[in-house]
């Protein structure tokens, strides 16, 4: 994906992730880009503390598309995917992965909240360990400040 690529889809996962916000839910958001690096070819928004928007994505994708066409996809996640998302990427067989804001980000926004105790393990250091070689695009700090706006006026009205 090209850098203005990137952005557009990115934009696209935040606006899911405003329409999860607007239906009560945390204001997560991705989408699962083909090979065009363009065509959205699914979008979830997040559902609950365990069932994230990108896992709850991925499972729906590897059931639809073969390991070999999700290999050539690109999965788009507002934020930094938490370890349980990024395992589950690896298992589908996800090549690569653009997220806008780290897990550390999202952490000054939520703090101790109890619905996102975030954990303080990068993607990156997941993929790492295992035998694919994953790329991952992120942050993007072109968008950073799109994306922290939901979460900032999200949990402070926790």
């Amino acid at each position: 994906m090209n850098p203005n690529q990137v952005v557009a889809a990115l934009r696209e996962a935040n606006e899911v992730a405003r329409e999860a916000m607007s239906s009560g839910h945390h204001p997560f958001g991705a989408v699962l880009i083909a090979p065009d690096g363009e065509t959205v070819l699914m979008r979830q928004g997040n559902i609950n503390t365990v069932n994230h928007a990108e896992a709850t994505l991925i499972r729906a994708a590897a059931e639809k598309y073969s390991a070999d066409y999700l290999w050539q996809c690109t999965m788009v996640t507002t934020v930094e995917p938490c370890a349980m998302c990024a395992g589950t990427f690896y298992w589908a067989n996800i090549g690569r992965v653009v997220y806008g804001m780290t897990e550390a980000c999202l952490l000054a926004f939520t703090g101790s909240h109890p619905e996102n105790p975030t954990l303080n393990l990068p993607c990156r250091v997941v993929f790492s360990h295992g035998q694919k070689a994953i790329e991952v695009i992120g942050p993007v700090s072109e968008v950073e400040p799109e994306i922290g706006e939901l979460h900032s006026s999200f949990w402070q009205k926790k």
